[in-house]
Formats: structure tokens, sequence, C-alpha cells
């Protein structure tokens, strides 16, 4: 979502960092690029006249001009002015000691928030958390049936009362339930509307006086731009929520939102939905989010997926086969699965500081070109996935016709990976490559 706003900061960044001496017009010109950079990204106007008063404040005098490196500083100045503006530290959900924690889902409808339930059960779920969903949202029609889908595919139990029409009864009915059963978490998913009117808000305050929730959470759509600003204010006028979550940040809206509501509101964004899976929902961190928007990375994130996909023993059996020449493709195909379920692959290459810049004018990367080599190698023997050699012309022309994929296709996979291995033989043996060389056999 933040590809163009990045693009435009990491260009100014990228020229005060080439300076090994900043002038005030300098200075001066970098803070109207900032302005204009945000304001283009659809940051709210005051947001902005405020974010650039404070950069240069902080710039202003001898922190710049006296340092030993002042475009670093600069680059610096903005990083932390970034993740000041998005909420300074991420911030947790509070949980009860004793009892089931309540979290109340509030947002208009078409936000995601039903969607956004689910994801977040599956998420604290990993937490070894007992997670329930009521399903309090009785005016759009088959919002309750979805919930029960979702909670399905999520684990999570759904408490739903067919036929009652009273939201606040089911929710104090599905607190009961979830005390009864020893629930760890309730979410409840409440009723949204096209625009933010008084009937909503009547129904939302009744539903939270009954169930008392830790925490409130007000779902909002980052597509919606500016406009998501506007409801997150009129939501805290009425219903003091206490945290945000926004949805589609990895659509291509401009990232005014999620740039905005902290500062407007005061309410700290606190999950981010990364993508239409249950399982593509992450908490949010101001300071890794400002360090991806100016292209240096976010290896702590990148660190924390992997550590859940793969484990101590996966990793020695992976360097035990590489070192003896026993990777093959059905492990190929294991750990390629193991990394797609970690997120879309271009996500998971700008949190490697400097792919996002390396990677702009690609395009994104085709997740579909992954469904297509998945395809192959299930359509291969167990021997062949062992011994690509054994793949020879007509082997090829079935592997393509079960795959639904081309002869060309299954040739271009058996001699990348013929190539890999060749690479990996190399490198377990300490002689890695030279740059020609490796270019010469990529050809």
């Amino acid at each position: 979502m933040f590809d163009q706003l990045s693009e435009r900061l990491q260009g100014v960044m990228g020229e005060i960092r080439s300076r090994g001496k900043l002038s005030e017009d300098d200075v001066n010109k970098a803070l109207r690029e900032v302005r204009l950079a945000l304001l283009e990204a659809d940051v709210n106007f005051k947001v902005v006249k405020d974010f650039t008063a404070s950069l240069r404040e902080r710039l202003a005098g001898a922190e710049v001009s006296e340092a030993l490196n002042p475009g670093q500083t600069v680059v610096k100045a903005v990083n932390d002015e970034l993740t000041e503006l998005m909420g300074g530290a991420g911030r947790e959900l509070a949980f009860t000691q004793a009892g089931p924690t309540v979290i109340l889902m509030a947002g208009l409808q078409g936000s995601g928030k039903t969607t956004a339930c689910a994801k977040l059960a599956k998420l604290l779920a990993k937490d070894g958390k007992s997670v329930a969903l009521a399903a309090c949202d009785l005016q759009r029609p088959a919002a309750v049936e979805q919930l029960q889908k979702l909670g399905a595919e999520a684990k999570a139990e759904v408490y739903s009362q067919p036929g009652e029409t009273d939201a606040v009864k089911v929710a104090s009915w599905a607190l009961e339930q979830a005390k009864a059963e020893g629930r760890d978490v309730l979410i409840v998913d409440t009723a949204g509307r096209l625009h933010v009117d008084q009937e909503l808000m009547d129904e939302l305050a009744a539903v939270r006086k009954a169930t008392k929730p830790m925490n409130v959470l007000l779902t909002l759509d980052a597509m919606t731009g500016q406009d998501a600003v506007n409801v997150a204010e009129r939501f805290a006028e009425v219903a003091d929520f206490d945290g945000v979550l926004i949805t589609k940040l990895d659509g291509d809206a401009r990232g005014g939102a999620a740039l905005s509501v902290r500062a407007v509101t005061g309410k700290p964004i606190v999950y981010g939905s990364t993508g239409e899976k249950l399982d593509e929902l992450e908490r949010f961190h101001p300071d890794r989010m400002a360090g991806r928007i100016l292209g240096m990375g976010d290896v702590v994130s990148l660190i924390e997926k992997t550590e859940e996909e793969f484990d101590a023993d996966q990793a020695a059996d992976l360097e035990r086969k590489i070192r003896k020449q026993q990777f093959t493709l059905e492990d190929f195909l294991t750990q390629m699965k193991q990394v797609r379920r970690m997120g879309p692959l271009g996500n998971l290459m700008k949190m490697v500081p400097g792919m996002g810049k390396a990677m702009q004018g690609m395009g994104q990367i085709d997740e579909r070109d992954l469904d297509r080599i998945e395809a192959i190698i299930y359509s291969m023997t167990p021997q062949e996935r062992a011994n690509p050699e054994l793949i020879n012309g007509s082997r090829r022309k079935r592997i393509a016709a079960g795959s639904g994929t081309t002869i060309q296709a299954v040739n271009r996979l058996v001699k990348q990976f013929g190539q890999m291995r060749k690479m990996m033989k190399q490198l377990s043996s300490g002689k890695m490559p030279s740059p020609e060389q490796m270019l010469k056999g990529a050809r």
C-alpha cells in the first residue's frame, strides 16, 4: 500500500544521503519534498503540516550541521517522525487475569469486520488462547452464516442464536457460554452500517455495556482513504474505542488512512490485515512499518515469520541433505510451501533491507508462477522428484499434461533445479562460484 510513498521518500532520502554536508537550503528542499510525498499519499493536511513542523524543529540547529554524517541524521529523523506519527511503540491488547477477555469489534458495513474477527481469532489461537466468536451482527443478511463459516476455518467456536433479533441478548448469552466453557477470549462481531448513524451507536453502546469489553477495536478499510479517518474520528466522539484494526494493507491505496488515523484520533493501529487469507493478519509495529517505507526493511518481522514456520530440527535436516547432496524436488516443494505460508513473496522480499528499492520497476511477483511450479512437481512420480535426471522427453510430456503447463515450463524447472543443486554443491564444499560463473550458468 505504501509503494508510491515509499518510492518518493526513498528518492528524497537517497539524494540527502549522497551529500557530505547539508545547507539550510538542502534541508528546506528535503522538507518540501517530504511534504509533497505525504500529501500525494492522501495524508490528512493538518497531519502533514504538524509532521513537517516537528521534523523541521528536529533538524534545526546543530543536530544536522555538526553531525559526522548529516544525510544519515536526516534519514533517522524522518524515520523517528514516521514512527511517532503512526503511534510510536506498538500496542498490545489487554487481557484479563480470569474469565474471558472480551474484544468488541466495530466498524462500517463493507470494512471487512467479520473476516477480521476470524483472522484475529486465528492469530490469538496461535498464541495458545482458547477463542470463541459471538455472532451479534443481526442486521446484515447472512452475516451470521459468514461468521460461522469463517469461524470453522479458524477453528474457533461461534456462538449464535438463530431467530434472535436482539444483539444485546445474543452478546450476553455468548458471554455466559464463554465463561461456562472456560474460554480465554470472546470476540464480539457487531452490526455495521453504510454510514455512522445513531441507531448503530446506540446498539453498540448497549452491547458494550452488556459485555464490558477489555478492548474495543474499530475496523477500518484502508482503501477508503481519508474517509476512513473521518469515520474513525466520528466513532471516537461517540464510542470510545481503544485501537484500530486496518484492513487491506496489501491493496493499492496510497496509505493516507494508516498514516493519519493515529494523529487525528489519538488511537493506535493495533493490527493490520495484509491479505485475504485468515492467517494474513499481523500486529502493527510503527517502527517496523517506518523502516519498510524508507526502504530499510523489516528484519525483525521476517525473523518472527521464519520462526513460526521453520524449527531447528527441520533446518538441521535440510542442512544435512544439502551437505550430502541429497536435496530433492520433494524437499524443494516442502520449503517453497513453508515460505509461501509466511505470506505473499513480494511482501517478504520488501522486509529485506534494500530489496524494496531493488524490486521497483519489476512489478509484482506473480504467485501464479509458484502455483505452476507446485503443479509441475505434483505431477511427477516420487522417483522423478528424487532423481530429476530420469525425466526424459516422454516423461516431460506427461508431466506437462498432468500439470496443465507446457513442456518448456517443465524443461525450465528441471534446468533451474539442476543449477540450484550445482550451486549448493559448490557452497557445501566451500567453493563459491564467481559472479561471472553464476551469470553464465543462469543463461
